[in-house]
């Protein structure tokens, strides 16, 4: 069903509405980015949602998820489940389908979205879930934060949204994942130990990555980009398109993620399972 009122965000077409209620996206990490990404989802009336994260709330996450509380850390509550409580607060007509897996472990529910967002942690983890999006043929959104020492007790807050398409640039194609990152260890990021997170830059690059969504669901003026990459300076609060792809070799096609023109295969499965009426099922 959709919303009563979406008056305020007509501008975005006469069938906004039911585009937008229609629409079915994934969420991969419902941390701080992640949570974020899915309160905006509903208010803009997004209707079928799918939330995938193995973790519970703990004490360390108040400082940004958004609608984790202290009884959700003494009850240690799965963070798709304040995700799913928040969305349905907002908008409870809203389809939420909630996994507590690693999503590889729920690929077969993940191949239905239209749109895929990243919200985690990991060079190698961001490789692996474009390449899902890519064998489904759907756009990835991606966001991420750092946090650098300069010295003398001062900081460097700096973050990416990144959005790729099939036929366009993959992250590696556009230099965002080289060699020396994808042999980083997972989930060590900055100076400042593992995971620096804070709520104020996860809802800039949020914001970043629903933009980025809207304009590919519902244009409300000529956009038929293929990429986008946008940097955040957390110091200066500004926000750019990257220069880092000027850098890189004329894009002819993506030589990253198989298939031709870097296309992949709707009915790829990570767990190379016998293909079944069911599991091959095309998207929509």
């Amino acid at each position: 069903m959709i919303g009563p009122d979406f008056s305020r965000q007509s501008f975005l077409g006469a069938h906004s509405e039911l585009t937008l209620a229609n629409t079915r996206v994934a969420i991969v990490g419902l941390g701080g980015g992640g949570s974020h990404v899915a309160q905006q989802l509903a208010h803009v009336g997004v209707g079928h949602l799918l939330l995938v994260d193995p973790d519970f709330i703990d004490a360390s996450n108040l400082n940004r998820l958004v609608g984790g509380t202290q009884a959700d850390v003494d009850s240690s509550t799965p963070k798709v489940e304040i995700a799913q409580r928040v969305i349905k607060a907002t908008r409870p007509h809203c389809d939420v389908t909630i996994k507590q897996n690693k999503w590889q472990e729920v690929e077969e529910v993940l191949r239905n979205a239209h749109v895929l967002f990243g919200c985690v942690d990991g060079y190698r983890q961001r490789d692996d879930l474009e390449s899902a999006a890519r064998r489904y043929l759907q756009p990835y959104i991606d966001i991420g934060m750092d946090v650098t020492e300069l010295g003398a007790g001062d900081f460097a807050i700096a973050g990416q949204m990144i959005m790729t398409r099939p036929r366009g640039p993959c992250m590696r194609c556009l230099g965002f994942l080289t060699a020396e990152r994808l042999n980083t260890e997972e989930n060590r990021y900055g100076d400042v130990g593992i995971n620096p997170q804070v709520i104020w830059t996860n809802g800039t690059l949020a914001s970043l990555a629903v933009g980025a969504f809207m304009k590919l669901a519902t244009p409300w003026f000529s956009a038929s980009d293929a990429y986008t990459w946008l940097e955040l300076d957390g110091n200066a609060q500004s926000v750019s398109a990257s220069e880092q792809p000027k850098y890189m070799p004329p894009f002819r096609g993506c030589p990253h993620r198989g298939g031709k023109d870097g296309l992949g295969d709707p009915f790829f499965s990570t767990k190379y399972e016998m293909p079944t009426r069911e599991n091959n099922r095309r998207l929509p």
